[in-house]
């Protein structure tokens, strides 16, 4: 396992998604001091494998990992003096760019049409995840977030655009799914891992109904009270049974935060190497 220069190394995740808090759960187990910023596009709808709710309640725990909200850079800056924790923050990048020198910075949004931005000399190490990176381009290391695909950019390749196809599970694609057919506010009274059935109403975006396209149980849905867009995945069922999962990191979930540590591991090697290098053709 990867580890970083000292006790307390920073790092900024963008996004509180289960994919951005599976990355935050590895770093905190190596010794980061790992801080996930809000991003609000797309909604995070898988809220028990995530860090997000944290933003609400103040707490949120991913298997053994607490992460707690903060609201300001000076709260940033005294939880860098407490290594291997996770902290959740409504504040953007440009508001977490002062706190101080940050170690590591990953764009976990995995934005689909969005152009994402040259994240390169805002970090010691910058990762992108997903659609539009490019290693050396907007970024330091690009990582395939896609299935089967999983894994470091090589070369001065992009990683693959969307196309638009749901990853599958238990062999069920995206009629596990329920996407927003406008935009308005949503309430739902359902829980998540609520084992619900065909037609159940589980929600009303702007007064309309919303059912359940199969039956499950709950495995993500979008948090009451949210304002949300059009064509945004408002809830997910989970078809598999006694094999369902809503909670915890899932098998993506951790694949990725592996890539990850690959490529902190690899650039920390060659930081080496080059150290090496300058020393052996010194005077």
């Amino acid at each position: 396992m990867p580890q970083p220069n000292h006790q307390n190394s920073f790092a900024i995740i963008l996004g509180t998604s289960e994919i951005a808090s599976a990355i935050a759960v590895q770093l905190s187990r190596t010794g980061y001091c790992v801080v996930l910023s809000h991003d609000p596009d797309p909604p995070v709808i898988r809220r028990k494998m995530a860090f997000h709710d944290a933003l609400f309640s103040g707490s949120a725990q991913v298997e053994d990992v607490v992460a707690e909200r903060v609201d300001d850079g000076m709260q940033v800056h005294r939880a860098l003096r407490k290594p291997s924790q996770v902290f959740v923050t409504w504040l953007g990048l440009l508001d977490l760019l002062p706190v101080r020198q940050i170690d590591l910075l990953i764009d976990a949004r995995l934005q689909k049409s969005r152009i994402t931005p040259d994240l390169r000399q805002l970090a010691r190490l910058t990762i992108g995840l997903g659609p539009g990176f490019a290693s050396g381009f907007n970024c330091d290391v690009a990582v395939e977030t896609r299935p089967g695909k999983i894994g470091l950019v090589t070369g001065e390749r992009w990683t693959d655009v969307a196309d638009g196809v749901a990853s599958s599970l238990g062999d069920v694609g995206a009629e596990r799914f329920v996407y927003s057919q406008g935009p308005g506010r949503w309430h739902t009274p359902v829980e998540i891992g609520t084992r619900v059935y065909k037609d159940f109403v589980l929600g009303h975006l702007s007064g309309t109904p919303v059912l359940a396209p199969r039956d499950g149980f709950l495995r993500g849905i979008v948090r009451d009270g949210s304002e949300v867009p059009a064509g945004v995945k408002l809830l997910e069922i989970d078809p598999r049974g006694r094999h369902a999962q809503w909670t915890g990191t899932d098998e993506r979930g951790r694949m990725i935060a592996g890539a990850v540590l690959t490529a902190i591991q690899a650039h920390a090697t060659t930081d080496r190497r080059g150290t090496q290098s300058l020393a052996m053709s010194g005077p």
